[in-house]
């Protein structure tokens, strides 16, 4: 049997058009359809990732003599091998993005309203006849806003360990066994209409959540009615955020699965110090808020600009990040 019938027959087996094995090597449609009507051959790079990809040996596809499927060589000792991710992993690890997406969702609602008691008792409190204090506005208002985000924090570690078994997706390299990649294209192109709906819902509610906030403008200015109306835009912007929130994840899990997009393999070989950054970041940013709040004993309007000012900076981080990213790159290349 030539080079080219075993790899029609390999492809075959493994449930791939042509077009996928193309996606597979990076080559294009016309490079297979030549290698498999015995144009032209791949050459020795490609056969080595013809030999991984199907899980046989060089020998077996050179030598026109041997017949029978030779398993692959063993991987040396240092070298990275893909892991295999049959149909039923594919299936859970789906399964289990569906049911924890909404969760994750309406815990970060939690968090985006959770100030919102602390604002309107704050209000009140400097409002006659409602005998608030500040102390006990501030105190009643942190106590609140600390249970909502214990409760979102349960949610959260809920739902990692949850997806904890298919965390490799995110960062190893691996290859999928039949049948997967077709499901998941399938199921991605059946959730499309749903994902691009609850987007434009997602974006038009951040939009309109600046409704309220204007239309108090107008109709008072008092403080408290316009506490309310903030509140009000908090709890818009929340949903809005929802939508957003539980169909990315499972949009995400697709381009997991595909290894498209921030998933791809050259994404997965990105320096990792980047994120470890992002999040050392946005704690330093949180402590700087405690810190600045203790010392000028105000947890209201002035110790609330570091969050807007963190966002700003937040923007050149990453962008000196991605500079320093692409140079590591071409200096590598």
């Amino acid at each position: 049997m030539i080079f080219a019938d075993k790899l029609v027959q390999l492809r075959k087996k493994s449930g791939w058009s042509q077009e996928e094995l193309a996606e597979q090597m990076k080559v294009t449609r016309q490079s297979v359809s030549k290698w498999e009507g015995a144009q032209s051959i791949p050459d020795l790079a490609k056969m080595v990732q013809l030999s991984n990809l199907f899980g046989v040996s060089l020998d077996y596809l050179l030598k026109d003599e041997i017949e029978e499927l030779e398993p692959a060589a063993p991987a040396e000792k240092g070298e990275e091998k893909a892991r295999w991710v049959s149909l039923e992993e594919a299936n859970g690890f789906l399964e289990a993005k569906t049911q924890t997406a909404g969760k994750i969702a309406w815990a970060t609602f939690l968090c985006i309203i959770s100030p919102i008691t602390m604002l309107i008792l704050g209000a009140a409190s400097e409002t006659p006849g409602y005998g608030i204090t500040e102390d006990m506005a501030g105190g009643i208002g942190m106590i609140v806003m600390l249970i909502l985000v214990a409760a979102a924090v349960a949610v959260y570690i809920s739902c990692g360990h949850r997806t904890e078994p298919y965390q490799y997706l995110e960062k190893e390299l691996f290859e999928t066994e039949y049948g997967v990649e077709g499901m998941v294209r399938e199921r991605r192109e059946n959730f499309r209409a749903y994902y691009t709906k609850n987007n434009i819902i997602g974006t038009c509610l951040c939009i309109l959540a600046l409704v309220p906030l204007f239309g108090g403008l107008i109709i008072s200015q008092k403080d408290l009615f316009l506490v309310i109306m903030l509140s009000l835009m908090f709890v818009i912007v929340g949903v809005g955020v929802v939508c957003f929130i539980r169909v990315g994840i499972i949009w995400v899990s697709f381009e997991k699965l595909l290894q498209e997009g921030d998933y791809s393999h050259q994404q997965k070989l990105k320096n990792p110090i980047i994120t470890a950054i992002s999040v050392a970041y946005w704690c330093i940013a949180a402590a700087v808020y405690v810190v600045f709040s203790f010392a000028t004993d105000s947890w209201s309007d002035s110790s609330r600009v570091v969050w807007p000012v963190a966002g700003v900076l937040y923007g050149a981080v990453r962008v000196i990040l991605s500079a320093v990213e692409k140079k590591s790159q071409v200096r590598d290349r």
